[in-house]
């Protein structure tokens, strides 16, 4: 089969990985003639850096042959499509004739799994070893790893990769149990966590070189270890766990591991499909709602019990509202903790206050040290006024209480939850 043809089936088979992220890494590039590609600047848009960078990335599998049946994939051994593979030089080749022509910074590289885990993770690495250290590839490596995968090889991708992913897959033990009974739960954890001790192991091993020299070691002298951390991804809607148990799940991966993010996919029905799984595509509503959850608690101090907490409806137990985002959700079921004072209030407060995201509330507290905060200085710096007004109070604005019902306030908003922002609170 020529490249083409494979590159065709297997950039197609990766686009079910969404835990393809780039940011955190080290900066690195090949300005002065050394070296060949880079972490840094802009492309096509293939995955984003917080600070609003665009990294392209060839995003590809090494092949989509796999030993395993689980039940939610497309390249499940039983599945009937077209298959493909490259040999490790032909991904090498393939990035680095993708940089040359300033199509990509970097390369996404998962795998089904072949032969073994271990043989598949040896093909991953000896890629990501051959980039380094034949060809001095500077730019950005993201491999997604087999959790069986022995842990020296795991150790190994660290070293030349920048970020590691594993794909917890689905959010409880026994939703895998059942979907994907070849793979297991704490197998899985297992892996986690042996690249968090490797992590640590090598940060604590700069901090030490950093103390003995009295300066800070730099990155390529001291073999950084993954540098951008490690993710996953969890397949929503597959089976019948709630928001509430996905959220758990979460937070222990993000707390037990020190995950940098927590990908949702919701489920879409694929072809020859198991009879246990749903017949429909689960709504993009509420895998959107879990991203602005899972916003809420890396960065609003939000508990993943307090973010599902309190519905009114029974059947909707352990659920996100799918009407308005999770933020205004928890303010209309708490609205004796408002209104929020904008010039006496702490910091932990005034994240709770919907329409007020992290950088205008960093900015209040720096405003306020000079000046009494107004509703124009809300507008001034682009918070979201109009749903902040019922829940704050400010010089010259003191709502009441009942002045706008819970019941108002939700039918006022709603229409408008399916345009917002992602990360709009």
């Amino acid at each position: 089969m020529k490249t083409i043809d494979k590159l065709a089936i297997l950039a197609d088979a990766a686009k079910y990985d969404a835990s393809c992220s780039s940011s955190g890494t080290a900066s690195r590039h090949s300005l002065g003639g050394k070296g060949v590609g880079s972490s840094e600047g802009s492309g096509i848009c293939h995955a984003y850096a917080p600070d609003g960078r665009c990294i392209s990335l060839l995003k590809i599998l090494l092949t989509n042959f796999c030993i395993y049946e689980c039940s939610y994939c497309i390249n499940r051994n039983s599945s009937n499509v077209a298959r493909a593979r490259f040999t490790t030089k032909e991904v090498v080749d393939l990035t680095l004739d993708f940089y040359k022509r300033n199509y990509i910074e970097g390369l996404f590289l998962s795998s089904g799994v072949i032969q073994t885990p271990d043989y598949t993770m040896a093909q991953l690495v000896e890629v990501a070893r051959s980039l380094r250290e034949d060809h001095d590839f500077r730019g950005y490596i993201h491999l997604k790893t087999i959790p069986d995968a022995d842990g020296e090889l795991l150790a190994d991708a660290g070293r030349y990769a920048d970020r590691l992913s594993i794909n917890v897959e689905l959010p409880t033990r026994v939703a895998l149990s059942e979907l994907a009974p070849e793979k297991d739960h704490r197998t899985i954890k297992l892996s986690m966590a042996r690249i968090r001790a490797k992590s640590d192991e090598h940060a604590e091993a700069r901090r030490a070189a950093g103390r003995v020299t009295s300066q800070r070691p730099r990155s390529r002298d001291m073999g950084r270890f993954a540098p951008a951390g490690q993710s996953t991804q969890m397949i929503i809607g597959a089976e019948p766990s709630t928001d509430a148990d996905i959220l758990d799940t979460t937070a222990d991966l993000y707390s037990s591991y020190r995950l940098k993010r927590v990908y949702f996919s919701a489920f879409s029905p694929i072809p020859d499909a198991s009879a246990r799984l749903p017949a429909r595509r689960t709504s993009l509503m509420r895998e959107h709602r879990l991203y602005q959850s899972d916003w809420l608690m890396r960065f609003y101090g939000y508990g993943p019990r307090e973010i599902t907490a309190g519905t009114d409806d029974s059947a909707a137990a352990g659920m996100l509202d799918l009407d308005i985002d999770p933020k205004l959700a928890w303010a209309l079921r708490n609205r004796p903790y408002f209104p929020v004072d904008l010039n006496r209030d702490d910091r932990e407060r005034l994240l709770r206050v919907p329409g007020l995201g992290v950088k205008s509330v960093n900015r209040i507290l720096n405003i306020r040290r000079w000046q009494k905060i107004r509703l124009e200085d809300l507008v001034a710096m682009k918070a979201g006024v109009k749903k902040a007004m019922p829940f704050t109070r400010c010089a010259g604005h003191h709502p009441g209480l009942g002045e706008a019902p819970s019941a108002l306030l939700r039918q006022r908003f709603a229409p408008a939850a399916s345009a917002q922002q992602t990360f709009d609170f």
